[in-house]
């Protein structure tokens, strides 16, 4: 079995007297998309944040591919960021490209890719919550690191958008990225995602694919919802 991209042991987290996540495990493969499922407050955010190193967990760690350095290893993009704001968007686009040490060609081709063309000369700070979570989502895919962390990816998007950003990602495996994303659309994780961990209250329900989360939750059909359910 190949070497997981990510590994996550007995990490719990407390602020005060809440647990928000509590001797979580989990592992990360190559080459997958990889789902952080649950409703607001399960912990998905702070999970994320510790993997990152944003937060110090109470306990547990976490384990990056060959030991490398989390700056090296991942690229976390966390909801409701605002980044350079006084900036245009192509001249946004332009500064994370070579900060990130790719060139303009990579700005362009990343543009072009989340439609951003009819913003380019406005704003980062005026864009519409669309077109902001599809400007942050193209800094994340100039990144250069292979795992990226991209949470709540589809928030402020419309129907035919999400369908669009879920056709991009599902193609960066086949481009030697890992990803592990944060969900609450149940329904937008099912199109997106390999594997599934479902969180609630800071406890791991379940992990696994869909036809393996059925046998965990003791059902033979039903969706991401049924299993949620069944196993809460």
């Amino acid at each position: 079995m190949a070497t997981p991209a990510l590994s996550v042991s007995g990490l719990t987290r407390r602020y005060g007297a809440v647990t928000a996540l509590a001797g979580i495990d989990l592992e990360v493969r190559p080459h997958e998309i990889l789902g952080l499922i649950g409703p607001n407050g399960a912990g998905k955010t702070t999970l994320m944040a510790c993997i990152a190193g944003l937060e110090v967990p109470d306990q547990g760690q976490v384990q990056t591919a060959n030991g490398a350095a989390r700056r090296d290893a991942l690229f976390y993009l966390p909801d409701g960021v605002h980044p350079y704001p006084e900036l245009r968007v192509a001249a946004l686009l332009a500064l994370f490209a070579a900060a990130f040490g790719q060139g303009s060609d990579a700005a362009r081709r990343v543009e072009a890719a989340l439609g951003l063309a009819p913003v380019r000369a406005k704003l980062a700070g005026t864009l519409s919550k669309g077109y902001r979570r599809r400007l942050l989502l193209a800094v994340a895919l100039l990144a250069p690191q292979p795992l990226l962390l991209l949470d709540e990816p589809f928030d402020g998007l419309d129907l035919h958008q999400v369908r669009s950003v879920v056709a991009l990602l599902r193609r960066l495996p086949a481009a030697g990225r890992t990803l592990l994303l944060s969900i609450h659309q149940l329904k937008d994780a099912e199109r997106v995602c390999d594997r599934f961990a479902l969180l609630a209250e800071g406890r791991l329900l379940g992990v696994g694919n869909l036809p393996e989360l059925l046998v965990q939750a003791g059902l033979s059909e039903g969706g991401l919802e049924e299993v949620f359910l069944a196993l809460t």
